[in-house]
């Protein structure tokens, strides 16, 4: 799956998830933690694979149970203990389902059931990497799937991405737009400050000046 793709499975499955238990939208930091940890994976184990030969696909550490779930519950562990327990949540949530969408995906698009890229070291999974190098392999990827899209030229499964994505869009302006909300409200204090500053400034007595 593509990066992005993650990244929506894990923001509508948080989103979700905030609605139906917290009773609210998700927060900035907490939508932000779902989505890095939803691509963290792919970051960990496609450079070491492609672009340093450690693994023979880009299927490894990152991917597997055996390293996803104890990252997972120090990262919970972590959030509690500095009173941030959904954000511990969210990022547990973003990074477990990753693999998960993975077999999904592998069902989806090669009808097989690949459970061997969540189990490395017991079970790796084998195949050849697609390039020496992760930035080079994954331009060309995304200059062939920007090509295909462009051309309109969209089968079932992209439609079904697209469909997604507007979807994601949708709910994520409907949550308040999580993040973006939060850098807005900076920017707005901050602007803030500075014009009491300027204001505070100009009503200083001049001799003092």
């Amino acid at each position: 799956m593509w990066p992005w793709e993650h990244a929506i499975v894990a923001y509508l499955s948080y989103s979700l998830l905030c609605h139906l238990v917290v009773r609210d939208s998700p927060g900035g930091l907490d939508a932000f933690a779902v989505v890095v940890a939803s691509v963290l994976p792919d970051l960990i184990d496609k450079p070491l694979a492609w672009t340093y030969g450690v693994f023979d696909v880009g299927y490894g550490l990152g991917h597997s149970i055996f390293f996803a779930v104890p990252v997972a519950i120090v990262a919970g562990t972590v959030a509690r203990a500095a009173d941030r327990p959904l954000v511990g949540l969210a990022f547990g949530l973003g990074y477990l389902s990753h693999p998960f969408a993975d077999i999904v995906d592998s069902v989806f698009r090669q009808d097989t059931f690949l459970i061997e890229i969540t189990l490395w070291p017991i079970a790796p999974a084998e195949g050849r990497p697609p390039g020496p190098d992760v930035l080079d392999v994954f331009v060309t990827l995304a200059g062939r799937y920007a090509n295909t899209v462009l051309a309109g030229d969209l089968s079932t499964y992209l439609w079904i991405q697209v469909g997604l994505a507007v979807l994601t869009a949708l709910v994520w302006l409907l949550d308040g737009a999580p993040v973006l909300r939060e850098c807005l409200r900076a920017t707005g204090r901050a602007i803030a400050t500075l014009l009491g500053r300027d204001t505070a400034s100009s009503r200083t007595d001049p001799e003092q000046r």
